[in-house]
């Protein structure tokens, strides 16, 4: 497929081509691994509205799978440690937002290339933990760029629970298997008329919406509390 990523990531105007690519490819790795796809929504995206997906982050799955929930394109922002991988760093610049969260230039350049991408319906995505935690903890605390971000820009917030990546898919070589991957994706979060100063409730808003759903789940809680 690099033929085509090279092509789609030359130009920004080709990137509604290059999701539609990295849908494919999304599709055919998860379907592929023998995983399959149990999606609840209590809410659905509109087509042509910017939201900012927030789902819990357990393992290198989660991004294939917020790629197929989404018709709509995503632009994620990530690490950018990721850049200098061979290959795969060449295409992550180009189709990723990147920063650096050690260096406040590098968050204010993640504004800037925001709002120019922020049109036609293109929406964003960021794992607000800012990490992959240690399996044995439920829900690392979030950061604060992806609610800063949703209030800048006023896209609502789309808090997304992935219950069984870390079980299928896990950091420890000596667990994981086929089976199926259950999303709920929940309300949206609305926030027209937020102010900054409102940015730590609404962060702790989402925060509790997912802790709560998945300290209830058992499939979940029994793999987190594995180590324990």
């Amino acid at each position: 497929m690099s033929p085509l990523l090279f092509i789609f990531t030359i130009k920004e105007d080709s990137y509604h081509l290059l999701w539609k690519l990295i849908r494919i490819w999304s599709k055919v790795l998860i379907y592929g691994m023998g995983f399959r796809l149990d999606i609840q929504l209590d809410e659905e995206i509109e087509p042509n509205k910017s939201y900012m997906f927030c789902p819990n982050h357990t393992s290198l799955m989660d991004p294939f799978v917020l790629v197929v929930l989404s018709k709509n394109p995503i632009v994620f922002v990530g690490k950018h440690e990721l850049a200098k991988i061979p290959v795969f760093g060449f295409f992550y610049k180009r189709a990723v937002i990147m920063v650096d969260r050690t260096n406040p230039e590098s968050r204010r350049r993640v504004y800037r290339m925001a709002k120019k991408r922020l049109q036609n319906g293109v929406s964003m995505a960021i794992f607000p933990e800012g990490l992959v935690p240690e399996e044995e903890v439920v829900l690392a605390p979030f950061k604060k760029g992806a609610f800063s971000l949703a209030i800048e820009f006023e896209m609502p917030i789309v808090p997304q629970v992935y219950y069984d990546c870390k079980r299928f898919f896990s950091w420890d070589v000596f667990k994981g298997g086929i089976g199926t991957i259950r999303v709920h994706q929940h309300s949206f979060i609305s926030t027209t008329g937020l102010s900054i100063r409102d940015m730590n409730t609404l962060k702790d808003k989402t925060f509790d919406i997912i802790y709560n759903d998945l300290v209830n789940d058992k499939k979940y809680m029994k793999d987190t509390n594995s180590k324990k």
